[in-house]
């Protein structure tokens, strides 16, 4: 292992350091999960995550044209 340093601004370090201690995670352990997740060529959620994003795009939808169409047909 080896000990690198990063910059980040105080707020941002103060409430990820404050939501590891409250759930009791390691921040060096997220910090690694994270970029390591950035590494992977493919990573193991993009494919389940694009076939629901395919399935929503192929829905069915009811157009509702413009806000005063939806009014005149809703209200």
């Amino acid at each position: 292992m080896v000990l690198k340093t990063f910059n980040l601004d105080e707020e941002t370090y103060r409430k990820f350091s404050e939501f590891c201690r409250e759930n009791g995670i390691s921040m060096s352990k997220q910090i690694n999960l994270f970029i390591s997740a950035q590494l992977e060529e493919k990573p193991k959620v993009r494919e389940k995550y694009l076939k629901k994003l395919d399935a929503i795009r192929k829905g069915k939808f009811i157009r509702v044209g413009s806000i005063e169409d939806f009014k005149k047909k809703y209200s």
